[in-house]
């Protein structure tokens, strides 16, 4: 899985982990706050996280169309310290009324503008290392490496977010104040970013790019006939157009699906169900996948596989001496449960890797606008559970007005969970699969501008999340959850339609 892959990879999947982590440490909670602080209604609070998702993946069109022409690695510094900045407003607490209001938009605007600059320019780098020939087989499985990477600084985001807020109260500051701990975070986060970006800078200094010089016209080597760029072009919009839904869904994660998590789902676990809210125990079921991968893999030596034995023994162990530690119940915050599908991303990418592995070696692997295809009909089987769970639940505003009663209804966070299982599975068909699909297909001297226009389009996915807040309220939930459910398959139906268009732009 990881043999044969630029160790260029490694270095930038390892900066942006640290800067995934600082932004995933903030989402956790940031709709929960916009609420609390701001005593917002969900459509308001939608409203406000949706336009800075947006601007979050809006950016990186204008960051990719500023590196081609002053190169992709300065970019991304000026992204870390620009980011930086918007994080440090956000973590300064500064009240509920309108400058802190208007403060908490700067800093949004600050961080959307800084990722923009940093995450689509990051990306377009870790693909140019694959434009060597001896790596070009291996741009799907770095791809799903490098998201991989991504996932574990997310896997622990909520849980620091959650705890470093019970670390501020404990030490007598307001529920409202202590949020903005959880901000700070993201500061130390891209200190550690920019840090391992400059220690690993030799082995990926050639994918920077540069400015060029006054009168200089770059070099960008271009095969492609006009009717080849054409088709190219045509063949990336069509795709940009159904991602756009696919986000609008699966970012529910931040909104409905926390307000789910919150306002329907029981508080607290006892016993062998408590043990997924730990995140080291996910940590600990993650060791024994990969290490279960090296003790099977026909490349591994004996040793490798002996290493392997091991780590499954202790992490078993771990986890037989977590469970007989467990004593009561322990209570289920809203937010923990964003830790799932990083979780399952980290732990079900050497899985699929293994899958497409062997479909490819007989020839079968499915292309990769059939693999976004595929993932939209799964992300509509987690929103039609998502709806079959929800029959007979209250609607969410007579929820709030029972809540504490034997009139409110609530259902096990097993259900979540399991949810979460399905859109990750559709997320690593259709994420990874798409930048690398772009990366690809994008004509070369346009290559920038088409990773900024793949996250225009999951700008424009993300605005749309503020859907479900809209919806939340006095519809019932299996309504909410279908309007979700038809946007997927619609979005697959149009997909398979086009396939041969998007197929042929490869060849």
């Amino acid at each position: 899985m990881f043999k044969g892959q630029p160790k260029g990879l490694f270095a930038l999947a390892l900066a942006n982990t640290g800067e995934r982590f600082g932004y995933y440490t903030m989402i956790a909670v940031f709709a929960l706050f916009l609420r609390a602080n701001f005593g917002l209604e969900p459509g308001t609070a939608g409203l406000i996280y949706s336009s800075f998702l947006m601007l979050v993946y809006f950016f990186p069109l204008i960051g990719g169309i500023l590196a081609d022409k002053f190169g992709f690695g300065k970019m991304v510094t000026t992204g870390i310290i620009v980011m930086f900045f918007g994080y440090l407003l956000l973590s300064i607490p500064l009240g509920s009324g309108t400058v802190a209001l208007v403060g908490m938009m700067a800093a949004l605007v600050l961080i959307g503008f800084g990722t923009g600059l940093f995450k689509g320019n990051l990306q377009v780098m870790v693909g140019d290392l694959y434009n060597e020939p001896q790596y070009a087989a291996k741009r799907d499985s770095g791809f799903s490496l490098f998201y991989m990477a991504i996932n574990i600084g997310a896997l622990f985001a909520p849980t620091a977010a959650i705890k470093i807020r019970e670390w501020a109260i404990s030490i007598g500051f307001d529920g409202n104040a202590a949020y903005h701990f959880s901000f700070a975070v993201a500061c130390v986060s891209l200190i550690v970013s920019i840090a391992i970006y400059y220690a690993f800078r030799s082995w990926f200094r050639h994918v920077e790019g540069g400015a060029k010089k006054k009168g200089e016209k770059q070099e960008i080597v271009d095969t492609l006939t006009p009717e080849q760029t054409k088709k190219r072009m045509v063949a990336l919009f069509l795709v940009f157009a159904v991602v756009i839904f696919f986000w609008m869904s699966f970012h529910q994660n931040g909104l409905t699906l926390t307000y789910f998590a919150d306002e329907f789902t029981e508080r607290s676990a006892s016993g062998i169900a408590s043990m997924p809210f730990n995140v080291w125990n996910l940590v600990a079921v993650i060791a024994i996948v990969y290490a279960l991968f090296s003790i099977f893999d026909a490349e591994a030596t004996k040793k490798g596989k002996w290493i392997g034995c091991g780590v499954v023994v202790l992490a078993v162990a771990y986890l037989c001496w977590m469970y007989s530690r467990l004593s009561g119940s322990i209570a289920i915050s809203a937010p923990i449960f964003q830790h799932f599908n990083p979780f399952y991303v980290v732990a079900l990418t050497p899985v699929s890797m293994a899958i497409f592995g062997a479909l490819a070696k007989k020839g079968k692997e499915p292309s990769a606008p059939r693999k976004i295809a595929y993932g939209m009909l799964v992300a509509a089987i987690a929103f039609g559970l998502m709806a079959f769970v929800s029959i007979g639940l209250n609607t969410p505003d007579y929820q709030a007005t029972v809540r504490g009663t034997d009139a409110e209804t609530l259902v096990s966070p097993y259900w979540l969970i399991s949810v979460y299982l399905i859109l990750t599975f559709g997320e690593l068909l259709l994420s990874p699969m798409g930048i690398s699909f772009v990366s690809k297909v994008a004509p070369p001297k346009y290559k920038g501008m088409m990773m900024g226009m793949w996250f225009v389009a999951t700008a424009f996915g993300n605005f749309l999340v503020q859907v479900g807040g809209h919806l939340w309220g006095p519809l019932p939930l299996w309504v909410v959850w279908s309007v979700f459910l038809a946007v997927c398959v619609v979005s697959a139906i149009f997909m398979f339609a086009m396939m041969k268009k998007l197929e042929a732009a490869t060849e």
